[in-house]
């Protein structure tokens, strides 16, 4: 019987950070998202099903204006596109690192991805809940999935990479 686990979404981000002028890191996060994760035991080595889903209409980056643009059809375009998904296709662990493939669907557009994950430990709460930690880690190309908007300084500065670096820290509930 398979062992549910999801979410601690007050213990938990999802980040994003994408070079702004090639000089700094601009962060943005989901305020809205949803992890399930199903196991044959306690142990995460035996992860058989990884879903990940996040409201595009949360992104928050501490900038209304940018936040605006990203949910514009230049970026997610959240009126059409209302989130976006990974759907694991593989998860090998090796003591307390471990690879997550899958695919990760941004607009209409899915793509393979692959993601670092480091096991951080699982502890039983003062509520006696079940809980584990991880943070997970990746990279992709916000060009591979139609976001195409590009700007340049009149200095010749790329305005935003095109890499996006992904930075994630999760906490799942064992689901009784």
């Amino acid at each position: 019987m398979a062992i549910t686990w999801k979410t601690d979404p007050a213990h938990s981000e999802i980040q994003f950070k994408v070079r702004h002028l090639m000089v700094t890191n601009v962060t943005g996060y989901f305020k809205k998202f949803d992890l399930v994760v199903e196991t044959d035991t306690d142990d995460f080595n035996t992860a058989k099903k990884i879903e990940f889903t996040a409201d595009i209409d949360s992104i928050e980056t501490n900038n209304e204006q940018r936040d605006t643009h990203l949910k514009s059809d230049d970026f997610f375009n959240a009126e059409k596109f209302k989130q976006l998904k990974f759907v694991s296709k593989d998860y090998k662990a090796s003591r307390d690192e471990a690879t997550l493939n899958g695919d990760l669907t941004i607009r209409d557009i899915t793509k393979p991805i692959k993601l670092n994950v480091e096991y951080g430990g699982t502890v039983v709460d003062s509520y006696g809940q079940t809980k584990a930690g991880f943070t997970v880690t990746g990279k992709i190309n916000r060009k591979d999935y139609n976001l195409m908007w590009d700007a340049v300084t009149e200095a010749g500065q790329v305005v935003a990479s095109n890499e996006i670096r992904i930075v994630c820290e999760i906490q799942l509930v064992k689901q009784a």
